[in-house]
């Protein structure tokens, strides 16, 4: 019997190619998921609206770090929506929506998410400790207030700042996307290991590059709109997203 698990977890699933508008169809999956089980599901926003409350509280003196941060929202976003993931599961198994059965979905293959988990913090810290230094580099005697940093992102005042400052948290965004596109969903659903998840979705970011980058800017355009209606938007973006990505997962791993 062990050695079938270590077999499983060894083994690279086929990858599938899909087509360029596939994610459009995987964002209303996943708003049907969210209207079948919306309470569940709402849960999980509320914890990731929060959760943004708490970091623009804490860090509204230092937004520097609070840009690093609410990027933060999408790079271990995969992680914390493993409830999400599992409602969908539930919803496709016609298994009763058990919010309380979701909150441990991790813990069946606790070690190969854990460091996966650790692996986008680090990136987590290292991405927040390069934003402050791209601000160190453009500002060399006083930081600009709020208002005069959005004044300049809006007017693209300082332009060379503003093109280091986003190509890197792009790339951070680009890579931990590749990463994680599907990796998160098969640890939970198939025992995997953490190597072969992460290998298995950037071969699937790989073979469907026109479909993935249309999946990132479809995810940014949901989280954003919920970052705007100051978190609360989160409420429903995030399970939509999260019930979205099982959709995805299930699509590109044969």
């Amino acid at each position: 019997m062990g050695h079938e698990i270590d077999a499983r977890r060894a083994a690279f699933p086929e990858v599938r190619t899909i087509a360029f508008g596939t994610p459009l169809t995987w964002l209303r999956r996943g708003a049907e998921d969210f209207r079948a089980q919306p309470l569940q599901s709402a849960f999980y926003g509320i914890c990731f609206a929060l959760m943004g409350w708490l970091i623009a509280l804490t860090f509204r003196h230092a937004y520097p770090y609070v840009s690093a941060l609410v990027t933060g929202f999408f790079l271990v976003g995969p992680f914390f929506a493993i409830g999400l993931y599992d409602l969908s599961r539930r919803r496709q198994r016609g298994e009763p929506p058990q919010l309380a059965a979701t909150l441990d979905a991790w813990r069946p293959n606790v070690a190969a998410i854990g460091m996966f988990a650790l692996v986008l913090g680090v990136v987590l810290l290292v991405w927040a400790r390069a934003s402050l230094v791209v601000f160190a580099l453009f500002y060399t005697q006083e930081m600009p207030s709020l208002e005069g940093f959005l004044a300049q992102v809006l007017s693209l005042d300082n332009l060379e700042f503003l093109v280091a400052y986003f190509c890197v948290g792009g790339f951070f965004a680009v890579l931990v996307f590749a990463i994680s596109v599907v990796s998160v969903p098969m640890m939970m659903d198939r025992d995997a290991d953490g190597i072969v998840a992460v290998l298995t979705s950037l071969k699937a970011f790989g073979n469907n590059v026109p479909a993935m980058i249309l999946w990132g800017l479809v995810i940014a355009a949901v989280i954003g709109l919920g970052f705007a209606l100051w978190f609360v938007g989160l409420v429903v973006a995030v399970p939509v997203i999260g019930h979205a990505t099982w959709h995805a997962y299930r699509d590109l791993v044969a």
